[in-house]
């Protein structure tokens, strides 16, 4: 049977960048005079590509006005990174990612992330060799379009039958399904249990534990010899 393929989302799935994303988003509203959006409000947007994200968080905007603040969001991360800024991985994601390599997954990412964002996340430790694709906003439609994971399959040799999204938002879950894959949620992100699977998740892990056991009862992860 086919290796199966885990495509992963990367904030709020592997990465803890809550707090990063909100004060992007409330510093680049305070840059162009709007008032900052509560945290409740930015983590709905979170998965979509940043000119769809901000324009659903300010639709009155015009596009000049929508340009200058993606701008600023960019510029308010890039102080950050350079004054020295990650964002933590969550607990036990190394573990986990380990792991599925070492039984013969594989892995892939899927994030609305720029090109930038994940050159810097496959810079960190083990990153580069753990994944074999990357497929980020840049390389066409954003979330819940099915575009990436398309690319992912392409790029790993695998079909819909062997693959699971992994994500922490609807919109993962809205692309997984739009892309016949299996869609998986995690509960540690930006959206909740109830809105992944409102959305048509499988399941939503409580933790790494909880989502290995569920890769394992995936229909295709007997691996042949």
């Amino acid at each position: 049977m086919t290796r199966p393929l885990a495509v992963f989302d990367i904030d709020g799935t592997l990465v803890d960048s809550r707090a990063s994303i909100h004060r992007a988003c409330c510093e680049a509203a305070q840059e162009l005079g709007l008032p900052e959006p509560s945290y409740d409000r930015v983590r709905q947007i979170v998965g979509l590509t940043l000119d769809k994200a901000l324009h659903v968080l300010e639709p009155g905007l015009t596009l000049a006005e929508l340009a200058d603040f993606v701008a600023a969001f960019q510029a308010s991360f890039r102080a950050m990174y350079d004054a020295g800024h990650e964002e933590p991985l969550y607990p036990g994601v190394m573990d986990t990612l380990r792991r599925l390599k070492r039984e013969g997954w594989r892995l892939s990412l899927a994030t609305g992330q720029n090109r930038r964002g994940v050159a810097r996340n496959l810079a960190r430790p083990e990153w580069s060799t753990l994944f074999l694709s990357s497929h980020c906003a840049a390389d066409g439609p954003g979330k819940p379009d099915p575009t990436m994971l398309f690319a992912a399959m392409t790029a790993c040799g695998a079909d819909a039958a062997s693959t699971v999204m992994i994500g922490d938002t609807s919109h993962d879950i809205a692309m997984a399904r739009n892309a016949g894959v299996h869609p998986l949620g995690v509960g540690w992100g930006f959206h909740t249990h109830e809105e992944q699977m409102a959305a048509g998740a499988h399941h939503v892990a409580v933790d790494c534990p909880d989502l290995e056991a569920a890769l394992d009862r995936f229909p295709s992860t007997a691996i042949a010899a």
